[in-house]
């Protein structure tokens, strides 16, 4: 079964489409009419609805780490003006590189050098 996902608003929604294409089951939150929804709208969403969230937006880890939730997981891209073709590749080789986190409960964070995992709950990890 394929990985789901759900872009933020911030990301265009062309990307959707895109990982669409590459197989993936994939929302933006415009096509659900959660443009203009909270953080915390959306994560509850993507959690109630079995998908990973797709963001540039640091809020989404630090809704995560301060409520010691385990899902859902949040992919954060720190990378500005892709369009939606990139980060449908980049996606790609994230969801290649970490699948079983994402499944399971993760932070994930995506800069020009690496691909940071952090599974969750992050309390409970970081006492281990």
């Amino acid at each position: 079964m394929s990985l789901k996902l759900l872009l933020d608003q911030g990301l265009p929604r062309s990307a959707a489409a895109q990982l669409r294409g590459l197989g993936f089951d994939a929302v933006h939150a415009g096509d659900i009419g959660m443009a203009t929804a909270a953080d915390r709208d959306l994560l509850e969403h993507a959690r109630q609805d079995g998908r990973t969230v797709v963001t540039l937006d640091a809020d989404f880890h630090t809704l995560l780490a301060l409520s010691n939730a385990v899902s859902p997981s949040v992919v954060r891209l720190r990378l500005e003006g892709l369009r939606g073709y990139e980060i449908a590749s980049l996606m790609k080789r994230v969801i290649a590189s970490c699948e079983a986190d994402l499944r399971s409960g993760a932070m994930v964070t995506v800069d020009e050098t690496r691909i940071r995992v952090r599974r969750l709950p992050l309390i409970a990890n970081d006492q281990a």
